[in-house]
């Protein structure tokens, strides 16, 4: 099925204000004006690029402090759409679902406005942010202004801030939740997830920001006519635990295909993002005592290959630590890079 077709499912381009089987108000072609420090361009590259990659980009900013505090999107020229439900918020105020689509183009929740009155829950989506657009310079900065910028308009609970996509923007929402789980405490991964291995071009955050990760809501959903991303999904859920990510939900789409969610599909999606969360402390500390014993490993076999002057190999092994550690491997790597990169000056 084809984007547009998708789009017109999910009600893309509807003029309706109120009503179509919701009780709250439709906000379209909205201007936001607020910015945050999340989403300076060297703050996304710190997040999602791996350690190495980014000391390299950082020390050519630093060469102009001007581009530090770079934004990549400028505001006055972007439109959202807000839907907000009907009744008063809860006590701790609406829960959020930013939500990233693959099409160009405006996306209106018309089918989803029952299960989003029932949770509680207030859905944004920027227009233009597509499949076609860059993920590090447009859709991932747009999310997080998104919640900066609706935040300051509704009561919003920062426990339930989610955020959420179709196909390729499933796997963009994936990225945003690996890069700010302090910002997004869930993710509903709709037919479109990658492994966080570093292959699928997913990179572990710093390691104060991945600890968070770890404790991240992952909800996937898929069609069960949709085999290509069903075993796609299972190779992400298996990366998952492998890197001790265990507060995962699975879910099925009966009867659908690669499509968007129909209304029950998205209640029971929203259900387990919002249900309690239990991870096992001690799991989680043997697993991530595992991670480090390897990582261990592997920094002594990439310094020992430096100090005998074994530039291949050195090379290899920290562009494979680099891409499957991510932050978590930071500042060992990065110093190991520096001695190999004075090595090789000689």
């Amino acid at each position: 099925m084809k984007i547009a077709a998708l789009a017109l499912l999910l009600g893309v381009g509807a003029c309706a204000t109120t009503g179509a089987g919701g009780s709250g108000t439709l906000h379209e072609d909205v201007v936001f004006t607020r910015y945050t420090p999340l989403s300076r361009s060297v703050e996304i590259a710190r997040r999602t690029l791996p350690p190495v990659t980014f000391a390299r980009i950082e020390q050519k900013l630093l060469a102009d402090k001007h581009k530090l505090s770079d934004q990549a999107i400028d505001l006055k020229k972007e439109k959202f759409s807000i839907y907000v439900p009907g009744a008063a918020p809860p006590p701790k105020g609406y829960g959020l679902l930013v939500w990233i689509p693959p099409w160009t183009g405006p996306t209106h929740p018309k089918i989803w406005r029952p299960p989003l009155d029932r949770f509680g829950l207030v859905f944004v989506a920027a227009d233009n942010s597509g499949n076609d657009e860059s993920i590090l310079d447009r859709r991932l900065p747009l999310a997080l202004l998104a919640v900066e910028n609706v935040r300051a308009r509704f009561p919003i609970d920062p426990e339930r801030i989610y955020v959420g996509g179709l196909s390729g923007g499933s796997r963009v929402a994936e990225i945003t939740a690996l890069a700010y789980p302090d910002v997004f405490r869930g993710a509903l991964l709709n037919a479109g997830s990658e492994p966080i291995d570093g292959s699928g071009g997913m990179y572990k955050p710093p390691a104060e920001l991945y600890q968070l990760f770890e404790r991240t809501r992952l909800v996937y959903i898929t069609g069960d006519q949709d085999e290509g991303n069903l075993t796609q999904d299972q190779i992400s859920q298996e990366s998952m635990h492998d890197w001790c990510v265990f507060d995962v939900k699975i879910e099925i789409a009966l009867g659908l295909a690669h499509q968007t969610l129909d209304a029950p599909s998205m209640d029971r999606a929203l259900k387990a993002l919002e249900e309690p969360r239990s991870v096992d402390s001690n799991d989680l500390a043997s697993c991530n005592a595992r991670i480090q014993r390897e990582l261990a490993v592997q920094l002594r076999q990439a310094e020992a290959a430096i100090s005998r002057g074994d530039r291949e190999s050195a090379r290899a092994l920290l562009k494979s630590i680099d891409a499957r550690y991510g932050g978590m491997a930071a500042p060992a790597i990065v110093e190991l890079d520096v001695r190999l990169n004075a090595l090789t000056s000689r």
